[in-house]
């Protein structure tokens, strides 16, 4: 047995591509080796520091999908300690002043978690194998038994717990061992899964959801243990005690305001939630029960929402904030640039953004609608307007799955028909629709100013052709819950943000009932890939997989993908140590290293 050390031991996982578990969707928008993981005693402590955010914060569940939205992210991270994070390059560092995570075997595949002792909640209750067991519950879909049809349609059994990332690679686990010293959980799977060490059972707070479904928290190992594991070739009526627990996961830690009770948002890092300023900003604070290594200077942070780009420059310059990331722009780096005394990093991102189809809305259960509907997407002109004043050198991207310039990209390009939709063409759109006149409601978040461009443009286009264009825009703080609402929607300009490591986030976004498809996209042959996927270890191989179902994904006329988001974030005068980085994490990747300026 080896246990897998921090910092010291690194592993980056998979092919270079969008598909990573689990994606976040985002509101906008070098490689470096970490420092000590413990603020240097001679440095500067104290003060607050302040971040400019796009979207207001939404919930403390993120692995959920209504969640799984940036700023939530964000939040969590300052807020959640767990096994380990990702850093810039990126590549996994494991935390062990949290627990250790040690593979046991490699065939069969076995890991064991173990939370450290005297490691707890904010409230002083202890973060062990029932928090770890709620956890893999929820990401595993164990206890499931639902039946599909072809169409992806539940025609049966039970769903329980909804995560934001797809049960592939945990689903492959027997119900875990639970260790003698009830802090420790060991998964032993029945096949090789390619992203193990990307799984870390951490989450929301057992013992608060077990209360608030009417559970007793000191039995929940001995509740989850009493269960069968569904069987969808024997589905069942639903279990009412389980039912209840996992409703309350997937929806219990959803708010628009700070709760009244302070349960439903503990803390297990080193800050937590102290205010709520609803539209206006959160407060985050030290959590005095935090006894990791990865300790902030700062005694407080303050999150402010500011969904405009010009806003947040602004702010910045004026010193109300000491940190953003806005919507990167020609204009936002020509400002940010002007201003004295503040930092500008530029670099490529993780994020892209893109136009996803429903297939549950009667105007594209036509393909031809939906081919239709995509030769009139101007995403050329998109680029153009929106990405090459920043970056002259930006193309169109023309892969699901992955980025410009990872091994794989061109020859998927080559052969997955994404030439069909390279230049807008109305006449072949008309001929598909054949004299109809479709309306399709395309929605988006309309605090982005990119969104609200790609939106007019697309919507020009399409009515040339004959569709008849409603406009479905959305403000910052609901288009993220909108997305879980498809009879609202026929089509929707979003953006996803990536870790960068990983191959489970394909089967997120493009598997019958992934987390993160939110248009219902089904294709049986595209799951079966995505199953193979997840036991593969091998890059080649991995690489041939989603080149395949690359191909039938533009077939079947998912949607398109946009472009990658080019980065620029800047930093004030007040804070020093924040790095660029491109990934979802973005700035605050290390924000226990930074500090008051000297």
């Amino acid at each position: 047995m080896r246990t897998l050390h921090p910092r010291r031991r690194r592993f980056a996982v998979g092919v270079a591509g969008l598909g990573v578990a689990a994606l976040a969707l985002t509101a906008c928008t070098t490689t470096a080796e970490p420092g000590d993981d413990t603020t240097d005693d001679a440095a500067p402590t104290g003060g607050t520091v302040t971040i400019a955010e796009v979207n207001e914060l939404s919930g403390f569940n993120v692995a959920t999908p209504t969640g799984n939205v940036d700023i939530n992210n964000q939040v969590a991270y300052f807020t959640q300690a767990g096994f380990f994070y990702l850093d810039t390059a990126p590549e996994v560092v494991y935390d062990e002043s949290f627990g250790t995570v040690e593979l046991v075997s490699e065939d069969p595949l076995t890991v064991t978690y173990t939370v450290n002792e005297g490691v707890t909640w904010s409230d002083g209750e202890p973060i062990d194998a029932d928090d770890m067991i709620l956890a893999w519950a929820a990401a595993s879909g164990y206890y499931d038994d639902a039946v599909f049809d072809d169409a992806g349609e539940q025609t049966a059994g039970n769903v329980y717990f909804t995560p934001a990332g797809s049960t592939a690679g945990i689903d492959l686990t027997s119900f875990p061992e639970v260790g003698d010293d009830g802090r420790s959980i060991t998964l032993t799977y029945s096949e090789p899964f390619a992203d193990w060490n990307l799984f870390a059972p951490t989450g929301v707070p057992a013992h608060v959801v077990a209360e608030q479904a009417g559970l007793d928290p000191e039995g929940l190992v001995e509740f989850f243990q009493g269960l069968p594991e569904g069987d969808e070739a024997n589905p069942q009526e639903a279990n009412p005690e389980l039912r209840a627990l996992a409703d309350f996961w997937n929806t219990g830690f959803d708010f628009a305001s700070l709760p009244s009770d302070p349960s439903l948002y503990l803390a297990s890092g080193p800050y937590i939630v102290s205010e709520w300023d609803a539209g206006q900003s959160v407060t985050l604070v030290r959590n005095e029960s935090y006894t990791g290594d990865l300790v902030p200077a700062f005694d407080q942070v303050v999150i402010r929402f500011i969904a405009d780009s010009t806003a947040q420059v602004q702010a910045l310059q004026n010193g109300e904030v000491d940190i953003i990331n806005p919507q990167a722009s020609a204009d936002t780096l020509a400002s940010l640039e002007a201003i004295s005394g503040v930092e500008v990093q530029t670099g490529p991102t993780g994020s892209y953004d893109h136009i996803d189809l429903n297939f549950g809305s009667e105007v594209f259960a036509d393909p031809a609608v939906r081919e239709a509907f995509l030769k009139t997407i101007p995403r050329e002109q998109i680029v153009e307007a929106l990405i090459r004043p920043l970056d002259p050198e930006a193309e169109v991207l023309n892969s699901q799955t992955l980025f410009i310039g990872v091994p794989g990209y061109d020859d998927a390009i080559a052969n997955n028909g994404s030439a069909d939709f390279a230049e807008v063409d109305i006449e072949g759109a008309r001929e598909l629709l054949a004299g109809q006149t479709p309306t399709v409601r395309i929605a988006y978040n309309n605090a982005n100013p990119n969104r609200v461009d790609a939106f007019l443009a697309i919507q020009a286009s399409a009515q040339e052709a004959g569709f008849i264009i409603e406009d479905g825009g959305l403000g910052a703080d609901v288009w993220g819950a909108a997305l879980g609402q498809p009879d609202t929607w026929d089509a929707f300009i979003f953006g996803w943000s990536t870790v960068g490591v990983g191959v489970v986030g394909n089967p997120q976004l493009f598997g019958t009932g992934g987390g993160g498809n939110f248009g219902g996209y089904s294709n049986p042959e595209v799951d079966a890939i995505w199953d193979e996927l997840v036991v593969t270890a091998d890059p080649d191989a991995q690489l041939e997989l989603i080149l395949e179902a690359e191909n039938l994904i533009w077939a079947d006329h998912f949607g398109l993908p946009l472009f990658i988001l080019p980065g620029v974030q800047a930093i004030g005068p007040n804070v020093e140590g924040v790095e660029y980085n491109a990934w979802q994490t973005g700035p605050i990747w290390n924000f226990w290293e930074w500090t008051p300026a000297s």
